[in-house]
């Protein structure tokens, strides 16, 4: 028998006893097991998920400091309205904005006139005609919403009418052109701020979930 041969049986036997030492130590395992979890942290359960009765209502204060008259208001809303949602109603305030916003800026309100009360709806109309008539339109496209916050919130216990003000920062291009296309006021390149303070009103508990631009402020 040669040496090399020699030598790799002589591998294989220590190979093996390693093996069978390294069980008789450590023990066996089938597949993929958790390490064993004692009693004491099964009882303990899972402390970040725990609720905390009379905790602050996140879905306000998430907008409005907690103890402003605006949370309050916020709270007598949901006590009237316990499916009202802060944070559904300022993502409906964003949609809202771009829609009415670029509905002005292309003359085209009849798609808008349900969601603005209708003082607010004539002076639109008022603003647009007014453009017509001087043969000017406008061409712009909507960036986005840089800022949005509640600024203010006022609620009636007794009529359970609500006014929640929004407050505005969207941006967009805006060019206008005389009737010959000509440009005469702005750059279709240049994208512009614009602050806006909007407030929105409706009946709370109500079955008409739709809230109304009542006033604007540019």
């Amino acid at each position: 028998m040669n040496s090399p041969l020699i030598q790799l049986l002589i591998l294989a036997g220590i190979a093996v006893f390693l093996i069978l030492r390294l069980k008789s130590v450590l023990g066996t395992r089938e597949g993929f097991e958790k390490p064993p979890v004692s009693k004491t942290a099964e009882n303990m359960g899972h402390p970040e998920f725990q609720v905390i009765e009379g905790g602050p209502d996140l879905d306000i204060t998430d907008h409005v400091d907690e103890d402003s008259d605006a949370a309050r208001a916020l709270a007598d809303m949901k006590r009237v309205e316990s499916s009202f949602l802060v944070t559904e109603f300022v993502q409906g305030a964003r949609g809202a904005y771009e829609m009415i916003v670029m509905a002005f800026e292309d003359g085209n309100l009849d798609k808008i006139e349900s969601f603005l009360a209708e003082d607010v709806f004539q002076t639109f109309v008022d603003v647009v005609a007014s453009r017509e008539d001087q043969g000017l339109r406008i061409e712009s496209e909507f960036v986005g919403v840089r800022e949005i916050a509640v600024q203010d919130v006022s609620f009636d216990g007794e009529t359970h009418e609500a006014e929640i003000t929004m407050h505005f920062v969207g941006e967009l291009t805006s060019v206008v052109k005389d009737i010959d296309g000509k440009i005469v006021e702005g750059n279709p390149s240049t994208i512009k701020r614009q602050k806006d303070t909007w407030i929105f009103a409706r009946k709370m508990g109500t079955t008409d979930p739709n809230w109304l631009l009542v006033a604007t402020d540019t």
